[in-house]
């Protein structure tokens, strides 16, 4: 888990990270290659690559078993692969999800980064409080009897419900989206929660998965 899945799958190319608190899932489709094989690419390898490119030139990805090539504009990128079998994510990735939030997204990311001041620092927990068109956050610190609390307008689909969340996860994943607003899809307070955009390009789909936090912890 210490690399970045590449799946390669005929027409689709999924790339999943985790590191068993969450989860990042981007599938690109539209391609065209009669390969249907998997390649776990080191982390360190794949930011040399992120830090060279330019937004202009196209990436050629070939392999073979025991590296990956990356080529665009003058550069050539090699990277060794991981030589091991990686988790079966899709079992971890709730299927029914009947519960949704729509919630503007920088107005969530920028509420918690001020209610995580006052959260426990162990655990960097923030509930969050779901009703039918408001999201209360709130954290509470009893070490130093710290708490803070903010309401948010969002959209919910559902009865009211309680959750607890990593504020450092949710700002990791909300801070590299763009889309002005996202989507909270959940089941229960003690199974994962998904972000999702509410709009993406054609071809592209994009899944975040976070662990909850239990309350009381």
């Amino acid at each position: 888990m210490t690399g970045i899945l590449i799946q390669i799958d005929f027409t689709k190319l999924h790339f999943v990270a985790t590191d068993a608190h969450k989860l990042v899932k981007y599938t690109v489709g539209n391609l065209s290659t009669d390969i249907a094989r998997s390649l776990i690419v080191p982390k360190k390898g794949l930011n040399l690559v992120k830090n060279a490119l330019s937004e202009e030139c196209d990436v050629v990805i070939s392999f073979n078993k025991a590296n990956i090539f990356f080529s665009f504009g003058r550069t050539k990128i090699v990277c060794r692969l991981i030589d091991a079998k990686y988790p079966e994510y899709n079992a971890v990735i709730p299927v029914e999800n009947p519960f949704e939030a729509i919630i503007n997204r920088k107005d969530f990311l920028n509420s918690l980064r001020r209610i995580a001041i006052y959260a426990n620092k162990s655990t960097n927990q923030v509930i969050l409080n779901l009703t039918e068109r408001s999201m209360t956050i709130s954290a509470q610190d009893l070490d130093f009897s710290n708490e803070a609390t903010e309401q948010l307008n969002c959209s919910f689909s559902g009865d009211a419900m309680t959750i607890g969340f990593n504020a450092k996860f949710l700002g990791e994943m909300l801070s590299v989206l763009e889309n002005d607003d996202i989507r909270l899809q959940l089941s229960t307070p003690s199974r994962a929660g998904l972000i999702v955009p509410t709009e993406e390009d054609p071809g592209e789909a994009l899944l975040m998965l976070v662990m909850p936090v239990m309350m009381g912890n």
